[in-house]
């Protein structure tokens, strides 16, 4: 699917962010006045809204063991992720962007098959941890639809080119930490749009003084959890495993440089001061994939040619097969895909996962050597026969491919950091949580 790497974590995301708790309110909170908390461009947040997700944070956290903030500080970080939450739902109508019932009901099955149980349990599962299934829909549609919007407006613009594939690649071997991958942990601390010199200044002293705590002893992720004006707050500043390339610029030196533990000084960019702290490293691995080499006989369908007319067709060039006749004269007088039947239908080596399943299938169940029966898939009808099969080293090709990810991963946070905060600042957002 082509959600199901986002969606690995997705649950994490909207259990910390979105996700509806069954109304536990006690006597005397503000849900019982369901006041506005925030007014975003044409929209509203309610404090019903802020509560619920606002349990939900707390109620991760403590399952996490982190240490919890005072509640304004928590409740503002959380009021902050509805309203950008909120003004991409904005941007996502405008654009006729939705998620509908059928896509949300396949990613919902596929979700519960990647946590290894059925739809059945997993609904069970959410409702014994008190989060209603019907909210948990919803919320899933909510961060889908701002996959969507942010694949629309960021991923999309995107480019990776085989030069800066090469380039860093070159560095990396140079630097001699190609394989090296690092768990961080991040703290931004925001310097105001336009700031002036004392703004500035006093944003550096509100840095250095998380930085003196944090060296202190303070637990980093309760720090960031407080202090961090990064996206990832909620997630104790965790950036996860990352390459030397996945990482922005100015963090190379200093990261290079660290061991597990060590938190960084102060680095400064155009717009923040960041701190990090080195969570975690491992080494180079070699990547070794199974491969076999096969190649094909094609015929499809047409206006005049009828499923059952190659059928018939297919059979007779299979019978001709096990009668001794080569296969790729055969492939190349027959076949209907024409690139590889210049090559007597070689279709070189394969990867699992390269192919259409049904073709797979019967590919994986033949001997060297061996011709299948006829295959049908969606592109024709098929006879498959194997050539050779090889544990292949493609250490190289999984390298450029990482990197390659790597890079368009790190040219993605970057455009997305900046698109959102124009989002942020081109709107109207107005605070009334200090009404309520």
């Amino acid at each position: 699917m082509k959600y199901l790497a986002a969606l690995s974590g997705l649950f994490l995301l909207f259990t910390l962010t979105t996700a509806n708790a069954e109304d536990e309110t006690q006597p005397g909170q503000r849900q019982s006045l369901n006041s506005i908390v925030a007014v975003v461009n044409d929209d509203i947040i309610l404090s019903s809204e802020l509560d619920n997700a606002t349990r939900s944070v707390v109620k991760q956290l403590e399952e996490k063991g982190t240490p919890l903030p005072e509640d304004s500080v928590l409740e503002k970080e959380v009021l902050d992720k509805l309203i950008m939450e909120s003004l991409q739902l904005q941007l996502a109508a405008s654009n006729g962007i939705t998620i509908d019932d059928s896509q949300l009901n396949t990613e919902i099955k596929e979700l519960a098959e990647n946590n290894g149980v059925s739809l059945t349990e997993f609904r069970n599962i959410l409702e014994r941890d008190g989060y209603s299934y019907q909210a948990f829909r919803e919320d899933l549609r909510k961060q889908l639809t701002i996959m969507q919007v942010r694949r629309m407006m960021v991923a999309s613009t995107i480019k990776v080119n085989d030069q800066e594939i090469d380039n860093l690649l070159a560095t990396l071997k140079s630097s001699g930490q190609g394989g090296v991958e690092y768990h961080l942990g991040h703290i931004l601390i925001a310097i105001p749009e336009a700031a002036s010199p004392g703004e500035i200044q006093a944003t550096k002293a509100r840095a250095e003084n998380t930085l003196q705590r944090l060296r202190g002893g303070a637990d980093f992720a309760e720090v960031a959890l407080v202090t961090s004006d990064s996206q990832t707050a909620l997630e104790g500043g965790d950036l996860g495993w990352r390459n030397l390339g996945q990482l922005p610029s100015m963090f190379l030196d200093t990261v290079k440089g660290m061991q597990v533990g060590d938190i960084s000084d102060l680095i400064r960019s155009s717009g923040s001061f960041h701190i990090i702290k080195l969570l975690g490293k491992r080494g180079d691995e070699r990547h070794f994939v199974e491969q076999t080499r096969v190649r094909h006989i094609l015929i499809k369908t047409d206006e005049v040619n009828t499923d059952e007319d190659v059928q018939t067709r297919i059979r007779q060039l299979e019978l001709r097969l096990r009668g001794g006749e080569d296969f790729a004269t055969l492939a190349l007088a027959n076949s209907q895909d024409t690139l590889s039947a210049a090559r007597g239908g070689d279709l070189g080596w394969i990867n699992q996962g390269d192919t259409v399943p049904e073709f797979e299938e019967a590919m994986n169940s033949l001997a060297p050597g061996e011709i299948s029966q006829p295959v049908k898939t969606e592109f024709g009808w098929h006879l498959i026969q194997v050539q050779e099969r090889r544990t292949h080293d493609s250490t190289e090709e999984y390298e450029r491919t990482k990197v390659r990810d790597l890079i368009r991963s790190k040219k993605y946070e970057e455009e997305l950091f900046l698109w959102l905060r124009r989002l942020r600042d081109e709107s109207y957002v107005e605070y009334r949580i200090d009404e309520s």
